[in-house]
């Protein structure tokens, strides 16, 4: 990329502070809201899904030019495996994604800490969680497929739409909105990570269980990217392998016709 390390680590620490902060903000204040002891007027898991789909997608165009708009420490280095970034940038680009994230998670419990009554440990504080802590009783084994084959999911998506041969400036837009769809699928079951970034950033403040389950919300999202990382410049050769490729074709074609000058001209030699 042409943008300095420096901007694009401010670009990657405020998206992925945006994220979490939009995302698990509206997890933690709008999700549920009751009016008169009675009638929830919050927005439910539809809001949630929504709000951390449009955080991306807004990031994305506000600042995905600068970095590449990752605000992930998976989509990081699923983008390395599948060669669109540089591996020597990889470990800054996490550290600054969790830092944005926990810098986040602090203004959020800032912020909550404001309510009489708040009790972060107890609210769950947007957490990420299997078995007991699963919104709604899923298994470790459930939770750990449903991170894995959603962040490969969400990595394949990021991976199409940002590739050359795809139409330029939707990738925001397909990117938000597949945020949007996990979200919809899995927050039952783990209050969807697919972001090892988000999942510490409020897991510091939801007590030790939240901390004791945070590893399965760090390893399977990274699992999931590794898959799409890998896979997708050999399901859908990108532009650089079929590049890679004619270049070979075309030296395989060279040296034949060499060979085949040199046989020709050894040929009349002889004749002579």
């Amino acid at each position: 990329m042409s943008h300095p390390m420096s901007s694009r680590l401010a670009a990657e620490f405020l998206g992925t502070g945006v994220l979490v902060f939009g995302g698990c903000g509206a997890a933690i204040f709008s999700a549920k809201v009751v009016a008169s002891n009675t009638i929830n007027m919050g927005i439910g898991f539809l809001g949630v899904a929504l709000a951390f789909g449009l955080t991306v997608l807004v990031m994305v165009y506000a600042v995905g030019h600068v970095s590449g708009g990752h605000f992930n420490p998976a989509v990081t280095f699923g983008a390395a495996l599948a060669g669109r970034i540089e591996w020597k940038a990889v470990p800054a680009y996490m550290i600054t994604q969790i830092v944005g994230a926990s810098v986040a998670g602090l203004a959020l419990f800032a912020i909550a800490s404001g309510k009489h009554g708040f009790d972060p440990v107890t609210s769950g504080f947007a957490s990420n969680g299997y078995a007991d802590r699963s919104p709604d009783g899923y298994s470790m084994l459930s939770a750990l497929l449903a991170e894995i084959i959603l962040t490969a999911i969400f990595l394949y998506v990021i991976l199409g739409s940002t590739d050359d041969r795809a139409p330029k400036g939707f990738a925001g837009i397909s990117i938000g909105l597949t945020l949007t769809l996990i979200h919809l699928i899995s927050i039952p079951i783990t209050n969807t990570s697919v972001n090892p970034a988000r999942s510490l950033g409020v897991a510091w403040f939801a007590g030790p269980a939240a901390l004791g389950q945070v590893w399965l919300f760090i390893l399977a999202p990274l699992v999931g990217a590794a898959i799409a990382g890998l896979t997708y410049p050999l399901l859908f050769a990108s532009p650089l392998i079929e590049s890679a490729l004619k270049s070979a074709d075309d030296q395989s074609t060279t040296t034949l016709t060499e060979d085949a000058t040199a046989t020709e001209a050894k040929a009349r030699t002889d004749r002579a």
